[in-house]
């Protein structure tokens, strides 16, 4: 295969990893966050860092505490180093609801994802993460009900996309 062809097949396969990620943790698939990274991998978050494992049990509660997270990734720039690259993805992430006392909530964060990702067997997955926090806003007293009927982003298997998989998986 052309070395160019490979390149873009490596890169958007590194995409991909980060884009699951932040399904993931959207959609509180813990399973699915931990498919992002390998096995031994390191994270590096603000108030956390070790491994893998220890993330997923660090984050899990917080993030159900809460009503939702939405992930936006945006500028991401990959560099291909053989086996090894360097992934950095910008984020804008809002934190909203929850009951008083589980810490802050409401917010929105801007960060950048710096991943070292190693391929192994043909997979790419994270290695180690920094999780770069740039700056947060509060948007306590901002938020709105939604105007009407609608769809709405759920955090179990009653989420439109988990719906739609399953029927598209019996066709």
């Amino acid at each position: 295969m052309d070395q160019a062809v490979q390149d873009l097949l490596d890169k958007q396969a590194i995409r991909e990893v980060v884009l699951t990620y932040a399904r993931g943790i959207d959609r509180l698939d813990f399973d699915l966050v931990r498919s992002a990274y390998h096995p031994d991998a390191i994270d590096h978050h603000t108030g956390f860092d070790g491994n893998v494992d220890e993330y997923i049990a660090w984050v899990t509660p917080k993030l159900s505490a809460i009503g939702g997270t939405m992930h936006h990734i945006g500028n991401h720039l990959v560099e291909l180093h053989g086996d090894f690259a360097i992934s950095e993805a910008y984020s804008m992430s809002t934190h909203w609801g929850g009951p008083e006392g589980v810490g802050m909530v409401n917010f929105t964060s801007g960060a950048r994802f710096v991943d070292h990702m190693e391929r192994r067997s043909g997979h790419w997955a994270i290695k180690e993460r920094w999780a770069v926090r740039e700056w947060t806003r509060s948007d306590e007293g901002r938020f709105v009900n939604p105007e009407g009927a609608g769809p709405r982003g759920r955090r179990d298997d009653t989420d439109p996309l988990t719906l739609l998989r399953k029927t598209i998986q019996s066709l």
